[in-house]
Parts: structure tokens; C-alpha cells; sequence
């Protein structure tokens, strides 16, 4: 059984306004990979039937919105309605859930998006991954380059100014995005691993 490999299929669903939040939606992409996934970015703006079955057939997905008003964006939570089709099949039940968000402000509500993730994947009975870091610069002797500089815990937040683009994403939170998209790659991977050995 200790050669069994187990390769995690992660899909990340999300939704950009102005180009911030597909940066964090990348950088959470590309720690999944690293950790050994396959990985899927889907719009959910633009979403089709064929993205809808790559959700179904994936493992682990990840919410990610930017945070308008104190909450995800309309075209995510026309998403979120959306689901409820896969809620009535319990599709996604046990599938491994995380999310993100950006907002222009350092705190901006963005803890009430991570909440509203947390509540759409529990009701699909879904496991949600926490960002399982202690906070950043909170300290004379931090920095605003830490890891979870915004000391979010349900998962990763970052945070760019109203007034510059897609390019202004801090460093420190598309490394904590990367975080992210690993800690979900390898907490899928020992699900799965695990019930292939309950199967057996």
C-alpha cells in the first residue's frame, strides 16, 4: 500500500473584478501544483457545462472573490446560487474546500467573504481547509512581508490599493496565497490516501 500515489485534482473557482484577485487566484494555482496537483482555474463568470463536470470530478475546490461591500462579488454568488443544482445531489459532498479574497482596504471585511466560503461549502458538506498560519507583522520586529501579514485565519486575504492594478498584488500575499494552494494539495492527498486504504 506505501507505493500507492495519490496525484490531488484541485479546482479553483473564482471571480476577478479588475485583474487583483485572478493574481491570487494564480498564485494559489501554482502552490497546488508545486505540491504535485492537477489544477483547474475556473471563472465563474464565464463558466460552462464542461467547467461544471471539471468541478464535479475534482477533489478539492477553492473559492476565490474579491471582497465588494462586505461580502464576495454579485458574479460569484450568481455562482453560489448556482451550485445549489449539485447541492440537491450532494455532488460535492466530502470534497476538500478553501477560499481568498482582495479587497483595497488592509482589513475591508474580507473575514465575512472567508465566512460566506466557509458556509457555501458546509452546506455541501464539504471540508474546509483553514490557511494554518499564525498572523504576520504584528510585532516591532515584523514585517509586512510575512507570510498572512492580515492575520486571517480561515483563509488567505490580500490586500491593493484602490489606485493601482493587477501588478500592485503584494508579494507577501501571493506567497501566502501559494501557502494556501499547497496546505490544499496536501491535506487532499491525505484524504484521498486514506480512503483508498479504508476501500481496501
Amino acid at each position: 500500500m506505501s507505493g500507492i500515489t495519490h496525484t490531488p485534482v484541485v479546482s479553483i473557482a473564482y471571480h476577478s473584478g479588475y485583474g487583483h484577485t485572478a493574481v491570487v487566484a494564480e498564485a494559489v494555482r501554482a502552490g497546488a501544483a508545486e505540491a504535485g496537483a492537477t489544477v483547474h482555474l475556473i471563472k465563474v463568470d464565464e463558466i460552462d457545462d464542461a467547467q461544471w463536470e471539471l468541478l464535479d470530478a475534482s477533489d478539492a475546490i477553492v473559492f476565490g472573490s474579491p471582497t465588494y461591500m462586505g461580502t464576495a462579488s454579485g458574479a460569484f454568488h450568481v455562482f453560489a446560487e448556482a451550485t445549489s443544482k449539485r447541492w440537491f445531489g450532494d455532488v460535492w459532498q466530502d470534497k476538500v474546500a478553501a477560499g481568498f479574497t482582495n479587497s483595497a482596504s488592509k482589513s475591508g471585511d474580507k473575514g465575512h467573504t472567508l465566512n460566506f466560503f466557509q458556509t457555501l461549502a458546509a452546506q455541501h458538506g464539504m471540508n474546509w481547509v483553514n490557511l494554518g498560519l499564525k498572523p504576520g507583522w504584528n510585532s516591532t520586529t515584523a514585517s509586512e512581508n510575512d507570510l498572512n501579514r492580515l492575520g486571517f485565519f480561515g483563509g488567505a486575504a490580500a490586500q491593493t490599493n484602490a489606485d493601482e492594478g493587477a501588478e500592485a498584488v503584494h508579494k507577501a500575499d501571493v506567497a501566502t496565497a501559494e501557502h494556501l494552494g499547497r496546505r490544499v494539495a496536501e491535506h487532499t492527498r491525505v484524504v484521498l490516501a486514506g480512503r483508498a486504504v479504508l476501500a481496501v
